[in-house]
């Protein structure tokens, strides 16, 4: 799929559940592992820390050891090419917020229609129709 698609990768990071949301949290100033898992409550420390740790591997964020006495704190903050994420993020946040209810419209009636044939039901109708 990634010849058909170089960007998706990428794409595959910024969609998943956390990275859009750790990277807007982020794009407001540097934060410490602990603020940033009380402020994306109801993520787990460990996918909080899978995220960070991809996001980190992407170049999209650095991770910072505070060797502190008697606690060690880490903090994360965008690089400068998570910095340039910042503006298109915006970008889609603001097309949700004028488009939201538009979605939320749609999928009520995609829901709420009645099912129309599946292909293998339109293939036995074809086949049918040829055989008579």
């Amino acid at each position: 799929m990634e010849d058909l698609c170089p960007c998706r990768p990428v794409l595959d990071r910024l969609g998943d559940r956390w990275s859009a949301l750790t990277l807007s949290l982020l794009g407001e100033g540097p934060s410490y592992f602990g603020e940033l898992e009380r402020r994306m409550r109801p993520v787990s420390r460990k996918v909080l820390t899978q995220t960070l740790r991809g996001l980190e591997r992407d170049g999209l964020v650095h991770r910072t050891v505070e060797d502190g006495q008697p606690v060690v704190r880490v903090a994360y903050g965008l690089t400068e090419l998570g910095r340039s994420l910042i503006g298109p993020l915006a970008a889609i946040e603001g097309w949700h917020e004028r488009h939201q209810e538009t979605v939320e419209r749609s999928r009520a009636a995609y829901d709420a229609a009645e099912p129309g044939p599946g292909v293998t039901a339109l293939r036995e109708r074809a086949a049918l129709s040829r055989c008579a």
